[in-house]
């Protein structure tokens, strides 16, 4: 099965056109949304180039007649801020249009985003299966919240259809998995991931915070849901946090009915930082791509590194995969540090000058962390065997700064150990 929809590449490596909601190139979306829908108004509010912040908490109705011809569904506008705001409703128009969606559902946060998806499709008695690769809170909401209320969450080896489909049973209800995956940077084949939930009529999600919507549209592809963490790339400034669910319009409505039930809705400041962040997406990410290959290919050869997890090196297990799927590779690379243990490879964090060491990833500045400490402190070291985070991992980040510079800090680190 081939994608929907794939975009001619320009020469910088940039999506130009996309079948779907809108015609225009991406970076045109990013700056004005979909410019094929005729409602479209090339002016805002009072003439305004930017779109103003709107902070109320309720919207009046000038008289009965107007407040009916909404409730019976004549008038599209805003009620109460707990169902959306303005803001809101332009960044979701603008994220579905990158993502080659009908819609979008903004949230509060990434995981507020998973939440209230999962929360709207699965009831007590489902089962769901993830590639056991994944975010470690997706894990610990599944596994651990969720069977609260009577869904059974399993996990298979990441990238086993086999076993995938061997785990199916009458009451699977959703297939979940990243791509690419985090820490691993392992990119799933979507042809065989969508083909065998058709195969089951089982719905799927993707989530592509990694890749992107420049790098990878998963609907072009047949998934039935995308989801991103806008904290990281869209957004891309480490200032907000935001996440978002793309689909088809009539499996989106009941989600957000239900987030207007959960209240997970965002500030129209954060709406306002992720609209403006969305504006220099496409070329922030043009320069995260460039930034992840280069520093990705020297520490390939770095005597001190023993592994690298980029999925653009042809070393990747899952290379060939990435290359017919995407469009570039991002900005995130997964590292171990030659016969060290847990405290020499703190040392490498901590002798990095430009990354700051901190968790998330997609923003302007570089980050570096060792999952270890981060994000796996309490784990036991059998679990964290068995979800591949070794003692001498290092996740960095990269940033929009040069690359030279960002490879020569990296050397220096390494001269630590």
């Amino acid at each position: 099965m081939k994608p929907i929809a794939i975009d001619p590449v320009e020469s910088t490596g940039v999506p130009s056109r996309a079948a779907g909601p809108s015609s225009t190139g991406l970076s045109t979306r990013c700056v004005h949304g979909d410019l094929s829908s005729d409602a479209t108004s090339r002016q805002q509010a009072e003439g305004a180039i930017t779109a103003p912040i709107y902070t109320a908490s309720t919207f009046t109705f000038e008289s009965t007649d107007r407040l009916l011809d909404f409730v019976e569904g004549r008038e599209d506008r805003e009620e109460y801020g707990r169902y959306g705001n303005p803001n809101e409703r332009l960044v979701e128009k603008k994220l579905a249009a990158l993502d080659n969606a009908e819609d979008a559902v903004v949230y509060s946060s990434g995981m507020a985003a998973i939440v209230g998806l999962l929360m709207s499709r699965l009831s007590s008695g489902d089962e769901i299966i993830f590639f056991d690769q994944c975010y470690h809170r997706s894990r610990e909401f599944c596994g651990k919240h969720l069977a609260k209320f009577g869904v059974v969450t399993r996990q298979v080896p990441t990238g086993d259809f086999a076993a995938m489909e061997a785990a199916i049973t009458p009451r699977t209800k959703m297939l979940v998995s990243e791509s690419p995956t985090n820490p691993h940077l392992t990119c799933v084949d979507l042809e065989q991931f969508v083909a065998l939930g058709k195969a089951h009529e089982i719905e799927t999600l993707i989530d592509a915070t990694l890749a992107t919507p420049l790098n990878l549209r998963p609907l072009d592809y047949g998934v039935d849901y995308v989801w991103h963490s806008a904290t990281k790339y869209l957004g891309g400034h480490n200032d907000l946090l935001a996440g978002v669910i793309s689909g088809r319009k009539e499996l989106l409505d009941p989600i957000r009915a239900l987030r207007g039930c959960l209240g997970s809705v965002n500030s129209a400041h954060s709406m306002y930082l992720l609209e403006r962040g969305l504006k220099t997406f496409s070329l922030r990410m043009q320069r995260h791509n460039e930034n992840g290959l280069a520093v990705a290919e020297f520490l390939d050869q770095h005597p001190k590194v023993d592994r690298v997890y980029y999925p653009g090196l042809t070393n990747h297990p899952s290379h060939d995969i990435a290359k017919e799927q995407m469009v570039g590779f991002g900005g995130l690379i997964t590292f171990t540090v030659k016969d060290a243990d847990w405290k020499t490879t703190s040392r490498v964090v901590d002798a990095a000058r430009i990354a700051r060491i901190a968790p998330s990833l997609g923003g302007t500045e570089s980050l570096i962390e060792q999952p270890l400490v981060m994000s796996y402190f309490k784990y036991s070291p059998e679990e964290r065997e068995r979800f591949g985070i070794a003692d001498n991992m290092i996740r960095f980040s990269c940033g929009i700064e040069d690359s030279a510079d960002l490879i020569a800090d990296l050397d220096q680190a390494l001269a630590a150990v």
